[in-house]
């Protein structure tokens, strides 16, 4: 692969990276000596993509800017792959009026029409919508693709299997992909799910299905690619399965006492490893990775400053910008 595809592809993860980890530091921040939802600026659940980063990494070079995501509710990488204005996704996170939302939708509920990327707390939600908007896009008849994106727990939902029915059947340019992290919540794949992997189920609908292994961000740029070309040339659906990692628990909180060995996942972070790849090639050195750090931290913490500036809806305008 061409040294400056990786490095892209390494500089968007170590991007989503950063950005999870300045979320839950402020998240945490005013939650302690003992943990309270409820408080603090960043009030309610949090769900991180910490060990995901190479999937939406992976996508992120093929993605045109008029091309749509319905992410699922761990969205922030896909957000900042798809191009979503940082500052107002951040002012969103924390609540305030210049949010993408005007403070109103919170980290799971986030919608830049610019970039065409929403993303929703209730399961599965996104595919059925990805559907239509597949469906709008083959009759533009501008290459465009629309991506739906889930869990692998989402699989088992009805509007998984209706969504991939009626793509097939009116051969949409939609891209399906399922982020196998194996956890649904507390409940292990192997618990829940009848195939290893849900890749096997494109064949039902008469379309092609890929699994990527190992989190490995090379091979989810690869099968993307190949998906994304045969959606915006004409030939229909894909669904793509990887297998990627939850590095904690389903939220902040959650004390994972279902989970063996939770601590041992460490070992596979998939950002240290891809550095180590990329420097046995010789495509990263210290200069390069360092710069790569201030790239990212200076986008992200200007991004908190934003949103930390940015005054809190006034509560009598909780009634406002709803559908009446």
């Amino acid at each position: 692969m061409d040294s400056a595809v990786r490095i892209e592809l390494y500089r968007m993860m170590y991007l989503i990276r950063v950005y999870e980890e300045a979320i839950l530091r402020e998240y945490h921040a005013d939650k302690k000596p003992s943990f309270n939802i409820a408080q603090g600026l960043i009030p309610g659940e949090m769900h991180v993509s910490t060990g995901q980063e190479p999937v939406p990494a992976g996508f992120y070079p093929h993605l045109r800017r008029d091309d749509a995501v319905t992410g699922p509710h761990r969205p922030h990488g896909w957000a900042l792959a798809k191009g979503v204005d940082i500052n107002k996704m951040t002012a969103e996170i924390f609540g305030r009026i210049d949010g993408l939302g005007r403070g109103r939708g919170g980290h799971m509920h986030l919608f830049d029409q610019d970039v065409h990327f929403s993303c929703s707390g209730i399961i599965a939600e996104g595919l059925p919508t990805a559907v239509g908007i597949g469906m709008a896009f083959k009759r533009r008849g501008a290459g465009q693709v629309a991506f739906g994106v889930c869990g692998e727990g989402a699989a088992n939902q009805g509007a998984f299997h209706e969504s991939l029915n009626l793509a097939a059947l009116w051969n949409l340019p939609v891209v399906f992909v399922v982020e196998d992290n194996g956890w649904g919540v507390s409940v292990s794949k192997e618990q829940s799910t009848c195939v290893a992997s849900n890749a096997d189920r494109a064949v039902a609908y008469g379309i092609p299905g890929a699994l990527v292994k190992d989190n490995d961000v090379e091979a989810v740029y690869e099968v993307a690619g190949e998906a994304i070309e045969r959606a915006r040339s004409g030939g229909g659906p894909t669904l793509i399965e990887v297998e990627t990692l939850r590095l904690s628990g389903h939220f902040e909180g959650d004390v994972q006492v279902y989970r063996p060995n939770p601590d041992g996942t460490a070992a596979l972070d998939p950002i240290p490893l891809y550095e180590s790849r990329l420097r046995e090639a010789g495509a990263v050195d210290d200069e390069l990775v360092a710069a790569t750090r201030a790239w990212a931290v200076d986008r992200v913490e200007s991004s908190i400053a934003f949103a930390k500036q940015s005054p809190v809806p006034d509560t009598g305008t909780a009634r406002d910008y709803q559908f009446v």
